[in-house]
């Protein structure tokens, strides 16, 4: 048998990164290693070594050396052995530790109550059903699917979402004008300046991390007033150079018209057939962030914008919110003449959202998988929203829940005449009794003309079920008094 043989029953335990340097022979250079290791904690306490064996090739050494070294450490309690279980570091044999915390580290309190919005029951993540649709997804995909890929994105997926988002949200589109991307960030970053040259026109209150995204990447943006109707679309026609955006000035406009962010309004029939005539009239092209757009409790949800005009609007919506942030999927339904445009913004291959997701996805679609589970979180998220106005209403009746029943977050409007303090003061409140949750300001537009609205933005998805009541008893106690 040759010597370098190795049997690949003994080859299991871990791979080990050895430097066998300084003076000494072999053997000694060897065990001050291992000792090194260990102290450092590179090598845990219960880590499996290879087989003396296995080390022996791998180092280029002779196999009595390792096995001598082995041994040796074995009698000073460094290591462990036992018959069938392999030579392990021993578990008394731990890394030294700091006995004091850097001088510069201030200690970090963490909310016990997570109250932001945006964020999904993580809990409530279909394990289950998903690994069930990637085993299915894996054995029937072809050999191709593993290769570089197409920068549309999987066919599979886009069929897929081609259906699903013709039958649920009213969308008119086919695969082929389907571009998968990691989220709507991402298709933000794709579309503007390179597609969508800007400026943008935005609603007055959104999410400053988008703004924040434009911004760095040279797009200006002009706000447009909200109220009880949405965005505010008859302002596109005004022609103020600075705060309002004219036809003449903005390349598109950018609305979240099913819920509209974080006011919760939805955009109003008229105002939708307005802002799709503006862009047919001028050119331009409306980017409609499908937000909670499958998260209304009171109706049925309103059909996508898109379907009113499907060469002005580019559809945007992603899983962040009905699956996981964690699933980095989303897609663009785009109008055809942009389809190449976008693509070359992307590159030749798909280098943004991974293949194996994509096929699972397009299974849990077409197997009614998603369906489940949406229906589901949506019966969740209801009872949670209900919960929350009932606790509201009961300990500040002079709070005003704003919005319609939808979405997995809340607004409490403050008083009218109540301030920037009194924001400042509910905030400061809420993070005493140990609450993550933000204050409305934060979502306004820097040159927003609107009157600024005070109150708190109250996710209610993140909690689980068990912990629910307490969050909502502590939010009840940081809620500012009547008068």
């Amino acid at each position: 048998m040759p010597e370098s043989w190795v049997n690949p029953a003994e080859s299991l335990g871990a791979d080990l990164h050895l430097e066998l340097t300084g003076p000494g022979s072999r053997r000694a250079v060897l065990i001050r290693a291992l000792r090194d290791s260990i102290r450092s904690g590179r090598l845990a306490p219960g880590t499996r070594l290879p087989p003396y064996r296995s080390l022996a090739v791998d180092l280029g050494i002779a196999r009595n050396t390792v096995a001598d070294a082995y041994a040796e450490l074995v009698a000073e309690g460094w290591l462990s052995a036992r018959q069938g279980s392999g030579t392990r570091v021993a578990h008394r044999a731990k890394p030294l530790t700091p006995t004091r915390a850097p001088a510069h580290r201030a200690p970090v309190s963490r909310p016990t109550h997570n109250l932001l919005q945006g964020q999904p029951d993580a809990a409530s993540f279909p394990r289950t059903a998903w690994l069930a649709a990637a085993r299915r997804a894996l054995t029937a995909a072809p050999h191709d699917a593993f290769g570089p890929g197409d920068p549309r994105g999987r066919p599979e997926l886009r069929r897929a979402l081609a259906d699903y988002l013709a039958r649920t949200r009213g969308v008119r589109t086919d695969p082929e004008r389907i571009v998968i991307c990691s989220g709507f960030a991402h298709a933000l970053r794709l579309l503007l300046p390179a597609v969508l040259p800007g400026p943008l026109a935005v609603e007055s209150y959104g999410l400053p991390f988008h703004r924040d995204l434009l911004a760095t990447a040279g797009v200006r943006t002009h706000p447009l007033g909200i109220d009880e109707h949405g965005a505010a679309s008859t302002e596109l026609k005004l022609t103020s150079a600075e705060e309002v955006a004219s036809a003449e000035e903005v390349a598109a406009v950018l609305l979240t018209p099913a819920h509209q962010f974080p006011l919760g309004v939805p955009l109003h029939p008229d105002r939708r057939a307005a802002v799709i005539n503006w862009a047919r009239e001028n050119g331009r092209y409306i980017l409609e962030d499908d937000y909670d757009g499958e998260f209304r409790y009171d109706r049925k949800p309103i059909g996508a914008l898109q379907g009113l005009d499907p060469e002005r609007v580019l559809h945007i919506g992603s899983v962040s919110k009905s699956l996981s942030p964690a699933v980095r999927l989303g897609w663009m339904v785009l109008p055809d003449r942009l389809v190449d445009a976008v693509l070359a913004a992307k590159g030749e291959r798909e280098a943004w959202a991974g293949v194996t997701d994509q096929l699972t996805l397009a299974e849990f679609l077409t197997h009614g998988a998603y369906d489940r589970h949406i229906r589901r979180m949506r019966q969740r998220y209801r009872r949670r929203r209900d919960q929350l106005i009932d606790a509201v209403t009961c300990h500040a009746p002079h709070l005003t829940v704003t919005g319609i029943a939808a979405g997995l977050h809340a607004v409490l409007q403050l008083p009218d005449g109540s301030g920037e303090s009194d924001e400042r003061a509910a905030l400061r409140a809420a993070h005493w009794q140990g609450l993550a949750l933000d204050g409305l300001s934060a979502y306004r537009h820097p040159k927003a003309t609107m009157a600024t609205r005070h109150g708190l933005v109250v996710g209610y998805a993140t909690p689980s079920d068990s912990a629910f009541p307490a969050t909502l008893e502590a939010l009840c106690r940081a809620l500012p008094p009547m008068g």
